[in-house]
């Protein structure tokens, strides 16, 4: 029987998933050391799997939730545009949409846990779709070459920043915290503009909010990633579909608000 220094392994608790850990203590081995080695290899082997299989259900629920705000709002645009009636209708939905927008935002973070996964995914499917009502204005207000030149740039920046932050070996903590900083000023500076109407202020702010939301974007792809190492054969459980929601919502915004802001900045109106 040989003796070789090796963690103990013990379960501790991230979340609604759990992970294994070594504790550096020394252990006996039986045997011959290729058993412990084979169940090294299949840890890892089953976090890159449920890595992989959590990976694809955020970009799923994103993808989709993206389909279904895009279709909605154009066609939502398209009976706008038939009639003076149609776009006071149109028009009257922005403020309620938003409200109910906020409410179920403030539902799907704080009450995620305690929800079946359908309600959840229902929940993000409704966001998504009152979302597509409320940028129905979008397609009304600039053309639409400024409109698939902006969601084109925003598609390749978002898809090089998430493979940025799925591949580094860097940690993006500190970015992902310098980049929340910078949406709560963003946000104030949003609020002292709306009484300023400087167009030089919205153009900064709209750069600055670029900036923040790639940085969160290459953040937020990070923690996908790790969440589903550490998921690894738990990322079928439901609470780790309902965690995949979570972040589908955090990507989806993400993507929505470089749009935006692009369009602010490039985009030509009607």
């Amino acid at each position: 029987m040989n003796q070789r220094e090796k963690g103990d392994y013990h379960k501790t608790s991230y979340g609604d998933y759990h992970t294994i850990e070594r504790d550096g203590t020394t252990v006996k081995v039986d045997g011959d050391y290729r058993s412990l080695h084979h169940e090294d290899i299949s840890t890892e082997i089953d976090q890159a799997e449920g890595s992989r299989v959590f990976v694809n259900r955020v970009y799923n629920w994103m993808f989709c939730g993206l389909m279904v705000t895009t279709v909605l709002a154009w066609a939502v645009a398209k009976y706008a545009a038939t009639s003076e009636t149609a776009l006071r209708a149109v028009a009257g939905l922005f403020l309620p949409c938003a409200i109910v927008e906020l409410i179920l935002v403030v539902i799907l973070s704080a009450a995620v846990r305690k929800l079946p996964v359908m309600a959840a995914g229902m929940m993000f499917i409704a966001y998504s779709a009152l979302n597509g009502i409320t940028f129905s204005t979008i397609f009304l207000q600039y053309t639409q070459t400024s409109i698939f030149l902006a969601f084109g740039s925003c598609a390749l920046m978002f898809a090089a920043t998430s493979v940025f932050g799925y591949l580094t070996g860097m940690k993006l903590d500190s970015i992902g915290s310098y980049c929340f900083m910078g949406l709560i000023g963003i946000l104030i500076a949003s609020i002292v503009n709306f009484f300023l109407h400087s167009q030089v202020l919205n153009y900064i702010i709209s750069y600055i909010g670029i900036a923040v939301f790639v940085g969160l974007t290459a953040w937020d792809t990070q923690k996908v990633r790790l969440v589903g190492e550490q998921a690894g054969e738990e990322a079928q459980s439901d609470a780790m579909r309902k965690v995949a929601i979570i972040f589908a919502l955090s990507l989806y915004l993400d993507f929505i608000n470089i749009f935006l802001y692009l369009l602010r900045i490039f985009g030509r109106r009607r």
